[in-house]
């Protein structure tokens, strides 16, 4: 057995400190962007774009950042990640137009492209298979505490401060990443082979493509030209990229990996849920606000009980990969997370938030279980010199899972929306609930806010089957393509003379 780092834990304390910048910075600046409107004077469209700019860069270089990171050097991508994000982070806080801070941004999602493979890949390099699904459960645990905090600490923030202590708040955090990851992070690489530029190229431009249509059909629709044109040069790179890794020699991205049942399984499962969640979380934080009344504070701290029970779980859900397997720990949280989706098609207009918390709860205790298990069997199937690649790959298709998820539910939760609003009311307050609840909060009109709440939770009912659905698939897909790692072969008996020999030069 490989001798283990004595420093694995506390490098493991480096890479969950590393990756909370992101996580925070995320979840804080959903609570900021009332202060953008009207502190910066942002639009609707450039709010949008704030958000969007960094998930088009961010998806558009995870490839390439995971493969370079193999190449050069895990820890100096994680620390190129912490520069670069703390860095466009000291630009946000100069910010004074939507403008500048739309492209502070986007430098944000080079910065996270570069982090977020590179945490994930050296925590593999450094915890033998044994430990790893317990490290990660701790990452998750971790990560889960920033998402916990952040809006505490973006509310204090704002309520004291301007807008751009949203984004100070980064510096300190990544500044002390970098120092730590410089003292007690190893350095480790892949196989340095000749670098793959054309690939880096295509997977650039396939993914961002795919990404600005997904975001495009959130805006202007599907059959819409910069729609139809994302989604063409989108196949059209990906393709390239396909046949161009099968034809040359030294690929940044060897499709045959997929060729591994429990990768190619992890992967797909972990879409799965990230698809059927994405979409119904989003509209969830509008029943918290439009239908129940809550602030954005409030709203933001309704999510405890998922992010608790998960934490919690993540340690059941070690226990039952280690008891039962990692089949087993995968299919109990995925239809955990489709039972928790059902609590919440039960929803109805005159519920109060108990019945959320409970689906709450449900769902958290399936995330805990399934996150190990899905990412360690990720991890554990890929070769040594490919896990800042493979991470990445992981990271890639989750986050166009929860985009694709978000354009897709959310265009499905509109519709159901619009379908369950009278003909009689008025074109406004049948686009959304937020335009009804104003119409009716400046006309006095009670039955429209009631009829409008009733619509909305009616849509979400119907768009959290899909998350059923998706969970029930994720599930399906992990019994049937994941299958137990066969047990190494032991060690061929050598005559006695030689095994003393050998013990005596190893020793």
């Amino acid at each position: 057995m490989p001798e283990r780092n004595p420093r694995r834990w506390l490098i493991l304390a480096v890479l969950c400190l590393s990756l909370l910048v992101v996580v925070i910075d995320n979840m804080v600046l959903n609570i900021a962007i009332p202060s953008l409107i009207q502190d910066l004077g942002a639009s609707t469209a450039e709010i949008q774009w704030i958000i969007d700019s960094y998930i088009l860069v961010f998806a558009g270089l995870l490839l390439t950042a995971g493969s370079l990171s193999d190449r050069h050097g895990r820890r100096l991508g994680l620390v190129i990640g912490l520069t670069v994000f703390g860095g466009a982070s000291v630009l946000a806080v100069l910010c004074e137009t939507p403008g500048q801070l739309i492209a502070a941004r986007g430098l944000m999602g080079v910065g996270a492209a570069f982090l977020m493979p590179g945490t994930l890949s050296i925590l593999t390099t450094v915890f033998a298979e044994d430990e790893r699904k317990k490290a990660i459960a701790i990452w998750s645990s971790v990560l889960a505490v920033g998402a916990l905090g952040a809006p505490a600490i973006g509310g204090v923030l704002l309520e004291h401060f301007w807008w751009g202590s949203v984004f100070l708040m980064n510096i300190p955090i990544a500044v002390l990443g970098i120092i730590a990851a410089l003292v007690i992070i190893p350095e480790s690489r892949g196989r340095a082979g000749r670098p793959d530029l054309v690939g880096a190229l295509l997977s650039m431009i396939g993914m961002t493509a795919l990404v600005w249509a997904v975001i495009s059909t959130a805006k202007d629709g599907w059959g819409s030209a910069s729609t139809l044109g994302g989604f063409l040069i989108a196949v059209v790179g990906l393709a390239g990229f396909a046949v161009w890794e099968r034809r040359v020699a030294e690929p940044m991205l060897p499709l045959t990996l997929f060729r591994d049942r429990n990768f190619a399984g992890a992967s797909l499962s972990i879409v799965l849920l990230s698809f059927s969640a994405g979409g119904v979380m989003l509209a969830i934080t509008q029943y918290l606000q439009f239908v129940l009344g809550y602030p954005p504070m409030k709203a933001g701290f309704a999510f405890i009980p998922m992010l608790v029970t998960g934490m919690v779980f993540n340690g059941v859900g070690v226990v039952v990969d280690k008891r039962f397997g990692t089949r087993a720990a995968l299919c109990t949280g995925l239809l955990l997370m489709a039972g928790g989706f059902g609590v919440m098609a039960s929803l109805a207009p005159d519920d109060s938030y108990l019945k959320l918390a409970i689906a709450f709860v449900v769902m958290g205790m399936g995330t805990g279980i399934a996150g190990p298990a899905a990412y360690g069997t990720l991890m554990a199937a890929l070769p040594p010199d490919r896990v800042g690649v493979g991470s990445a790959v992981n990271d890639t298709v989750q986050q166009v899972g929860t985009a694709l998820s978000v354009a897709v539910l959310g265009s499905v939760l509109t519709a159901t929306y619009r379908a369950a609003m009278p003909d009689e009311v008025l074109p406004q307050a049948r686009e959304s609930i937020g335009d009804a609840l104003r119409i009716a909060a400046a006309t006095g009109d009670a039955a429209l806010a009631q009829l409008a709440r009733t619509a909305f939770v009616d849509a979400i009912a119907l768009t959290s089957v899909v998350g059923i659905v998706g969970g029930i698939a994720a599930a399906t897909v992990a019994a049937a393509v994941l299958r137990p790692k066969p047990p190494a072969p032991p060690a061929p008996s050598a005559p006695t003379g030689e095994a003393v020999t050998e013990v005596q030069q190893t020793a």
